[in-house]
């Protein structure tokens, strides 16, 4: 099975063909190793079944700034079970070996990547199967260092678009970028409150105005009727807290019990979505 990015392109692939479907995708959020590696890996090699379209794979770090408490606690949950880059992108290749199809993001913080090298990140990443690179706390007048040899080797960059990114700077952070645009619903951390629809709605209008990439919209969404709302306005809906909260919730039980747990709600949020623009 290769793994040449260009030539799988598994994220445009998928969402050419979620656009044939006449449906949003779900993009869902573990984090790598939490809350051991058995377990992680089970939830991997679920999500695809249960409904998952793309897979959002955290790289555990120890300062998840921008997260809420719930990934914040996957985080650490991960590393304190022996977590570490050269185990996330272990279970990258792990997975790859039963599933070519389903993209894999990788999302994270610099730091480990830094730390790691990062020539040696994007050869390991590339081997192992990646997709994408979503890297949250480098703005895009700092990320040339990882964005320019990351489109060298093939992989998709996404962006950020906050709430309160103005129509002057949404260009600034669209240019370079690939895969799809992740659209931050609410300002703040992750998993602390609800998008308001309207201003969702208004804001996707302003970056499809600047973009021609499909448009995933992330942050406060728990629900299945949530992710049925979000999917009538946007290309893909993401999960994470909600889920990283299932792993927390079963993380004493067998790797087998924990993943059957996510799929299930992954399970749910997929009908829900299943049930938008009919």
């Amino acid at each position: 099975m290769s793994n040449d990015l260009r030539d799988d392109g598994r994220i445009s692939k998928c969402f050419e063909a979620l656009k044939a479907k006449g449906r949003a995708g779900l993009v869902t959020f573990v984090t790598a190793g939490d809350p051991n590696p058995a377990a992680s890996l089970a939830i991997l090699k679920g999500l695809p079944d249960a409904g998952a379209d793309i897979i959002e794979l955290g790289m555990p770090f120890s300062d998840p700034m921008a997260d809420g408490p719930a990934i914040q606690a996957s985080s650490l949950r991960a590393l304190h079970s022996g977590g570490s880059m050269k185990t996330t992108l272990g279970l990258v290749a792990a997975f790859r070996r039963e599933n070519a199809h389903t993209p894999i993001v990788l999302f994270g913080y610099y730091n480990p990547i830094f730390h790691y090298g990062v020539e040696r990140f994007l050869k390991d990443a590339r081997e192992a199967g990646a997709d994408a690179l979503l890297i949250v706390d480098l703005p895009p007048e700092e990320d040339r260092e990882l964005r320019d040899p990351a489109h060298l080797a093939g992989f998709d960059f996404i962006r950020l678009v906050t709430p309160t990114t103005d129509d002057e700077r949404i260009g600034r952070v669209l240019e370079g970028a690939s895969g799809f645009v992740y659209y931050v619903s609410i300002a703040g951390i992750t998993g602390t409150r609800a998008p308001d629809l309207a201003t969702v709605r208004a804001n996707l209008d302003r970056i499809r105005a600047k973009s021609g990439l499909p448009l995933a919209v992330g942050f406060g969404i728990r629900e299945p009727a949530q992710a049925k709302a979000i999917a009538e306005l946007a290309d893909a809906v993401v999960v994470g807290s909600a889920l990283v909260e299932e792993v927390g919730r079963h993380q004493g039980a067998s790797a087998e019990k924990i993943a059957s747990a996510v799929c299930d709600l992954v399970r749910a949020l997929a009908q829900g979505i299943a049930q938008a623009r009919t």
